[in-house]
């Protein structure tokens, strides 16, 4: 490989951990949105608390599934240099996307934008023939099935709260769950760092791959020295992504859509982790923005379907459904652009 490809090759690495850290900032609501609308931590000890359990997920979740998802959604081809653009370019769709609705204080979601970057990239370069539509399936599917998995166990989660407190006084319930909201705040942020760290992981392996500097066959876990790097760094840069999260995401998801009290909270929290949990284990790289907000809105609806803000909730749901093209479309411009000042590929 030249050094003009070593270069190239190292450029796209960086781009795909300040993807990383962005993906970081922008979820770092996802993570801290209920525990810091509940009061039990301020903003800035929330995204500390939740970039220590990013970080620790990596000692949970050793079998990268998920990035094996992500870096096969197209199909690269060993040694192909035009295949280092098509990751670079989607990179720069799904980062483009994420500064645009993290301004617009729309949480939408970071793998999506990464998903549709890809496709509008990979479309672009090679046809519908290296997209691997398999993968895209199972990743469409749980757009609308995440939110709907953290709804229904929300809704059901705090049903049974009701049930099992309902002989404590309210000022009991609260202080109870004030200390409760550390450990759920802190599981969703193991399956926060678990599933969306991954994904940049796959992006490398892909790069690598297209570089011919690793093999399609090549496993990623945490006990092989020649993945602890890719592992590290991901999981380092999305841990410090979050422990710089902005507040402008974090409003919209606990002070617009519902009022949360402490139990509420944890109960939104504990949904949002298992789905999140059993995505990962799966291998599904799902969206943790659809997940918390499907979560806030089941523990909602528990009250009164009226104290659910539908106005917001409907412009979130627009957000994600314009995620993929737009990602796609912008990645899509970068190539073309890429096209043109190298003819070659």
């Amino acid at each position: 490989m030249d050094t003009g490809t070593w270069i190239l090759v190292i450029g796209v690495i960086g781009i795909a951990l300040i993807f990383d850290a962005i993906n970081g900032f922008h979820d770092a609501a996802n993570s801290i949105a209920t525990i810091v609308s509940t009061r039990v931590l301020s903003p800035r000890l929330a995204v500390l608390w939740a970039a220590f359990f990013n970080l620790a997920a990596m000692f949970l979740f050793h079998q990268a599934k998920v990035a094996d998802t992500v870096g096969s959604i197209v199909k690269i081809r060993a040694g192909e240099p035009a295949f280092i653009y098509v990751v670079l370019c989607g990179l720069i769709g799904a980062i483009a996307w994420n500064i645009i609705t993290w301004y617009l204080g729309l949480p939408t979601s970071s793998s999506h934008a990464l998903i549709g970057g890809l496709l509008g990239a990979g479309l672009v370069h090679g046809g519908l023939g290296v997209i691997n539509w398999a993968k895209v399936g199972k990743t469409v599917l749980f757009i609308p099935l995440a939110p709907l998995i953290g709804l229904v166990l929300g809704f059901v989660i705090m049903i049974g709260m009701y049930w099992l407190l309902r002989k404590l006084y309210p000022a009991t319930i609260d202080r109870i769950f004030r200390k409760c909201q550390f450990v759920s705040a802190a599981l969703y942020s193991l399956g926060h760092g678990g599933n969306d760290a991954q994904k940049t992981m796959g992006i490398i392996c892909a790069l690598l791959v297209a570089a011919g500097l690793r093999s399609p066959d090549a496993t990623l876990e945490v006990r092989h020295m020649d993945s602890l790097w890719i592992i590290l760094s991901c999981q380092f840069a999305m841990a410090i992504g979050t422990a710089f999260g902005g507040w402008r995401i974090v409003k919209t998801m606990g002070m617009k859509i519902t009022k949360l009290k402490p139990v509420n909270g944890f109960c939104a929290e504990t949904a949002g982790a298992v789905t999140l949990f059993g995505s990962t284990f799966l291998g599904i790289p799902v969206s943790t923005t659809h997940t918390i907000t499907g979560a806030i809105i089941g523990v909602g609806a528990t009250t009164k379907l009226s104290g659910i803000k539908w106005g917001v909730a409907e412009r979130i749901v627009w957000a994600w459904l314009v995620t993929i093209p737009f990602s796609a479309l912008i990645a899509s411009g970068c190539f073309c652009l890429a096209k043109v000042l190298h003819p070659e590929f």
